[in-house]
């Protein structure tokens, strides 16, 4: 049975979602409303607002893979916090961890004991021995830039087209025509970014060659597979001609997991065996405690320390008051070694397998012209036949309408997505009935748009 999707049904069915949504929602539209006095655009933090729907949806408690909102609704939920509850919600020993050490001190600017098991754990799982924390991944980045340009004499960072690495300036760009230029999104940049950034396609060895043999780039910072314009994986010997373009041009290698955990317990660097001279991550180590994480090599460490003046390591860029603080380490601790195990990815990962099974069944039975792709525990569908290979293809790929309704549809009927792109992620309170709850919901979702 072949569905042909018309455009006039699509903005009709729109419209009934909308309405839908309004009738479920009525206590969070009317908090939506309270809090346009006071909260900037009627929510704490800007991308709040980002949602299908009339109003964001205010919560009112979570636990595991679900969430019940102030008007009562029940939802599966597959953001999990955009990776930041990819533990699940408040699992129960990092909950206990987090009270045990508030109740001891909350933040010293002194060393815990806790501290130097996550540095021997997270060098474990990654293969780089030394180690720093931060409160967020865009932390982490910063200092891992501003690391390298220190100890290479570099002045710029190379990424790839339509990244993302947090709130960090110098990625916030895009490649039009061969040329850096701002991401049309960016606010307030301090320097135009192609003083400080070159951008590349990803998967494009070429380009990277080329950008890396003026010997200007003191680091390229990259995802091992992007994630932020939905899942872009990389081709066979890309990682490989990376790490030999950056060896042979003196440039450091740095990849941010923060998503790419989603791959095991030592993300994509562990499962594939790659080898960065640097490292961050952030968001669920802690469980949704604001925590993260730098890596540093051997090499790396060295050169930092030889060129680091002490006396004014408070004020050098590096750092935070809060960074490190006893109750993210301790919270940290707790969630590496009893909730993103090994064995929560052994069974997250089969998981995420069965949702793009589920997905590409509905594709296969309406000979729809989408595609579905998994990483690890997270999963993706998209609107065009097969997967791009770089940020450019990605982004041209995007439906606005199409995304809108599937992720209002799935919402009105207790399915809640990455808001960003059509993504899911698995954790260890997720159960198969959820996956086929969403099968489900995915399968109403498309029969609505049916217009044969």
């Amino acid at each position: 049975m072949k569905i042909q999707i018309n455009r006039n049904r699509l903005k009709q069915a729109i419209a009934e979602e909308q309405a839908l949504f309004a009738h479920k929602h009525p206590k969070s539209k009317k908090l939506y409303q309270r809090a346009q006095q006071h909260l900037l655009g009627g929510v704490p933090m800007s991308w709040m607002a980002r949602w299908a729907g009339h109003t964001p949806i205010f919560v009112s408690h979570a636990k595991g893979a679900h969430f019940v909102d102030v008007d009562g609704n029940d939802y599966v939920d597959f953001c999990l916090g955009d990776t930041g509850a990819m533990t699940g919600h408040a699992p129960d020993v990092t909950v206990t961890a987090m009270t045990a050490q508030a109740e001891k001190g909350i933040t010293l600017m002194l060393p815990t004991e806790n501290a130097i098991w996550v540095g021997e754990e997270l060098s474990r799982r990654f293969g780089l021995p030394y180690w720093q924390f931060a409160l967020t991944a865009t932390d982490a980045n910063r200092h891992v830039l501003r690391l390298a340009r220190h100890i290479t004499q570099r002045p710029l960072v190379l990424v790839f087209n339509y990244c993302y690495h947090g709130t960090v300036d110098e990625t916030f760009v895009n490649l039009i025509d061969g040329e850096t230029v701002p991401r049309p999104s960016s606010i307030g940049a301090p320097v135009h970014p192609s003083h400080t950034t070159r951008v590349v396609e990803f998967n494009d060895i070429d380009g990277l060659a080329a950008a890396l043999r003026t010997h200007e780039v003191a680091c390229v910072l990259a995802e091992p597979a992007m994630t932020n314009i939905g899942i872009v994986k990389p081709a066979n010997g890309f990682h490989e001609a990376l790490r030999q373009l950056t060896a042979e041009t003196g440039t450091l290698l740095v990849m941010d997991e923060t998503h790419t955990i989603c791959c095991g317990p030592g993300g994509y660097t562990g499962a594939y065996g790659l080898q960065p001279d640097m490292l961050t991550i952030g968001k669920p180590l802690a469980g949704g405690m604001p925590a993260a994480a730098y890596g540093l090599s051997e090499s790396v460490a060295q050169r930092i320390q030889a060129r680091t003046n002490t006396a004014g390591i408070d004020i050098s860029g590096i750092g935070g008051t809060l960074a490190g603080n006893a109750l993210s380490i301790s919270t940290m601790r707790a969630t590496l070694e009893h909730v993103l195990t090994d064995e929560a990815f052994d069974y997250t990962i089969p998981l995420a397998t069965e949702w793009t099974n589920g997905v590409q069944d509905i594709i296969d039975e309406f000979e729809l012209p989408w595609h579905v792709s998994q990483l690890g525990c997270r999963a993706e569908y998209w609107f065009c036949p097969t997967p791009p290979s770089n940020g450019s293809q990605a982004a041209a790929a995007v439906d606005p309408d199409l995304d809108y309704f599937m992720h209002l549809a799935a919402l009105n009927r207790g399915v809640l997505m990455t808001p960003f792109h059509n993504m899911a992620l698995m954790s260890p309170s997720t159960t198969q009935s959820d996956i086929d709850f969403h099968t489900e919901i995915f399968r109403q979702c498309v029969l609505i748009l049916n217009d044969s």
